[in-house]
């Protein structure tokens, strides 16, 4: 037997069979995980079988009786060469001269043979020169490694691009890509320190998967039942952690809607066609319906493209790929080629250039929130004037129910907002950002900032099913949600309660502001309805809801392991890095917890709520209030106290909400062990100043974290919820030190906690504890 530090190869025999097998496998994990096998078809049927190196380089397993069961079938092409084989910390088992020092100077190596597994390192692809294709193939059972009836292999043409199909003998089932670059975009690919490399030359069209990990690997299975799972192995407790299956859903099933057609990913799916096309069959069998165009191609020159944004590109087998040539230029030779039917730019990388033009049907394409691409169709010049017409009658009749919506909400608010805004200019300060968020500005500067679609009460009903109790999904201080069916789309449905703390002006508030942001950790806002008396926002549906309803629950928390919770904490940062800094304006959010943290279907999380935020113009970096508002057990002690807020308030709440994530536990409902009333913050800092921060790591995540990663974010988190606010690191500094190592951290200072409890006057006013959004003056 041969190892390594993390594979072993060996004979080994499976279940209650007999059979042995010369192969490689993951050292002394539970499971036990076979990653290759040699003899896959050909078993040996005694304990007396025998590997054999010959002189030139060529591997043999030998049976008790002498005869060959199998042959790497390899041999060295110089006459003299001194072979050995050689197990690599990869899991490779390569043949090589003795005096070589390098993996890749080999004559053979099991990674050129895999079975049904990759890891990192491995390749799937196809030699042009010798017509040698690397597949995955499903084992036929669980005690015989032998070909199944699944295969994952990519389709690899000259002039065409590589795209992977999941296939039962000859059907496909499923379709991986096209690749963008850094990804398959037909599928959702695990992205944690992994980077596929796809080549792309004259003797080689291959994607090879990589990992960069010394705390876990990564593998993929094709399963017995025609299934991609996907896994990794934390290294230092041998514990393999389920990540992902594919496909993951009805809409991943290959040709399930027809050409035109764009699958909606629904329960039960059903599919639409393409804008410029129409149903010429109606059936309830899906693959009997077919989208025509609404009007034919001519050919003439008045014929445009329409875009499709966020798409799983159509199926590339009837398509012609350049890589050389610019989007401009692509969108021109798709224009002067009759035949051609679309064309797109499949590389999202930073100024990559290439071209894919279709010809014929488009196949197999679907909506994706994260990893679609854009893809432009071409229509004919009557149905571009056609649909441009509707366009612009239905921009004009949205401008104006806009308008006569505004000036019925001035009419209904009129009252309630003179008296708010003179209440308030006697307690505000002068010392206000000057921002459109301000409540100082007049009605029109706000419509000039609303750039979001309005929705009409009765759409709302029926997206809702006149707000049905089956489809709410919760309730917080804006009032109920409700999951709805809007355009073919999965919305949510935040509905103003009459008795809500908040009101008309955290609602324009939150419209003007998002209709701003846009970014991947930012939860995406849809539109708005303004209508008898309703005032209702409509974001994008995140099926795992808040962030809040896994960390504190304790019979679902432990479906967040610690590699998903780091990456939300990393998420969170990215959106606070875009919030603070790379948006046009400067948004103070003001309210960040753990319940405004949505989730999307992949764990990925996204800020809401922004109807207390501020916007800073460039120049500006704080300002005053005396309107506190916030969630307590989240504000900063300079806001709570002086009412003051900056970037460092939310960066105060960020660090809150990472210990919160590390230990599963909320801040201001914290008991210590002795069962006295604490706060987690509190207890974090004593336990780090003991040497005994690991103590407050979730029990759920304490035999499956990364002890560093784990580390180096309560240490953040304790940096962030420092008393200054000049000593808290910026949103870049924070993504900076997750991503580097603790010895390069500075030394945390006492959190606020302990100078906040000392220092407040027998004159200031504190509120009461419970887990509403706090919006009120207090006095000092």
């Amino acid at each position: 037997m041969s190892s390594n530090e993390r594979y072993e190869l060996g004979f080994f025999s499976l279940g209650g069979s007999k059979n042995r097998y010369l192969g490689i496998w993951f050292k002394k994990t539970t499971p036990f995980t076979v990653i290759w096998v040699a003899n896959r078809a050909t078993p040996l049927k005694d304990r007396f079988g025998m590997v054999k190196l010959g002189n030139l380089g060529n591997m043999s397993l030998v049976d008790g009786g002498g005869t060959v069961v199998w042959s790497s079938n390899s041999s060295a092409s110089r006459t003299i060469i001194k072979p050995i084989a050689k197990l690599w910390s990869s899991g490779n088992l390569v043949i090589m001269d003795e005096d070589s020092r390098d993996e890749k100077n080999n004559i053979w190596q099991s990674f050129d043979y895999p079975g049904d597994t990759i890891v990192s390192g491995m390749k799937l692809g196809k030699n042009f020169v010798t017509g040698r294709e690397i597949y995955l193939t499903s084992w036929k059972n669980r005690d015989d490694p032998s070909p199944g009836g699944y295969a994952v292999r990519w389709v690899m043409v000259k002039d065409k691009y590589p795209q992977g199909y999941l296939w039962k003998n000859s059907v496909k089932l499923t379709r991986f890509g096209p690749y963008n670059g850094e990804e398959f975009s037909g599928s959702t690919h695990y992205k944690s320190n992994t980077k596929d490399i796809m080549v792309l030359n004259q003797e080689d069209m291959y994607i090879q998967f990589m990992q960069n990990s010394t705390v876990f690997a990564i593998m993929y299975k094709l399963t017995l039942d025609g299934k991609v799972n996907i896994s990794h192995l934390l290294i230092y407790n041998h514990q393999w952690i389920h990540d992902m299956v594919l496909p993951k859903d009805k809409c991943d099933e290959y040709g399930l809607c027809g050409p035109y057609e764009n699958c909606v990913s629904l329960t039960p799916p059903y599919c639409e066609c393409l804008k410029g096309f129409q149903q010429t069959e109606s059936s309830s069998d899906n693959r009997t319906r077919r989208c025509q165009r609404s009007r034919p191609l001519d050919c003439g020159p008045r014929e445009e493209f329409i875009k499709f944004s966020m798409m799983k590109l159509p199926d590339t087998q009837n398509a012609v790929y350049n890589n050389s040539m610019s989007l401009q230029e692509c969108e021109l030779a798709c224009k002067n080629n009759c035949s051609c039917t679309a064309y797109a730019n499949p590389n999202i990388t930073e100024g990559a250039v290439g071209c894919l033009l279709w010809f014929g049907d488009l196949i197999d394409i679907r909506v994706y929130k994260e990893t679609g691409l854009d893809f432009y169709v071409k229509l004919a010049a009557s149905e571009l004037l056609y649909t441009n017409s509707k366009f612009h009658i239905t921009k004009r009749v949205i401008i104006v129910t806009l308008w006569i919506s505004a000036a019925l909400a001035g009419l209904i608010f009129g009252v309630y907002i003179w008296t708010r805004r003179a209440k308030r200019s006697d307690v505000e300060t002068e010392g206000r950002p000057n921002t459109v968020l301000d409540k100082d500005n007049n009605s029109s500067s706000k419509k000039e900032n609303i750039e979001l679609p309005l929705f009409s009460l009765s759409q709302i009903y029926r997206a809702t099913n006149n707000f049905s109790i089956e489809n709410k999904l919760g309730e917080g201080g804006f009032g109920p949600v409700y999951k709805g069916m809007l355009e073919g789309q999965e919305v949510a449905v935040k509905r103003l309660s009459t008795s809500s703390r908040q009101g008309v002006d955290e609602f324009v508030n939150e419209v003007i502001c998002i209709a701003k942001l846009q970014h991947r950790n930012l939860v995406k806002l849809f539109g708005y309805c303004n209508e008898e008396n309703e005032t209702i926002l409509i974001y994008e549906y995140m099926p795992n809801r808040s962030l809040d309803s896994f960390i504190f629950d304790d019979t679902r928390k432990s479906e967040l392991d610690w590699s998903q919770r780091f990456h939300i904490i990393y998420g969170i940062a990215r959106g606070l890095l875009y919030l603070h800094q790379d948006s046009r304006l400067r948004v103070i959010h003001r309210d960040l917890k753990a319940g405004n943290i949505l989730l999307d279907h992949q764990m990925r999380p996204k800020i809401s709520d922004f109807g207390l935020a501020r916007m800073f113009r460039e120049h500006e970096n704080e300002a005053n209030t005396k309107r506190v508002v916030g969630t307590l057990g989240y504000i900063s002690p300079e806001y709570a106290v002086t009412g003051q807020f900056s970037i460092k308030s939310d960066i105060f709440s960020f660090g809150v909400i990472i210990l919160e994530i590390v230990s599963g536990q909320k801040n201001r409902c914290f008991v210590d062990e002795d069962r006295q009333p604490d706060s987690l913050v509190c207890h974090a800092w004593r336990l780090y100043t003991e040497n005994k921060s690991l103590d407050i790591v979730d029990k759920c995540l304490r035999n499956s974290c990364s002890i560093l990663e784990v580390m180096r974010s309560i240490h953040v988190g304790l940096l962030c919820v420092q008393h200054r606010p000049e000593d808290r690191p910026d949103a870049q500094s924070v993504i900076d030190m997750l991503g580097g190592d603790d010895g390069s951290l500075p030394f945390p200072q006492k959190p606020g906690f302990f100078i906040y409890t000392s220092e407040i006057t027998s004159n200031t006013v504190l509120p009461s504890f419970n887990d509403l959004t706090l919006s009120q003056v207090y006095g000092r």
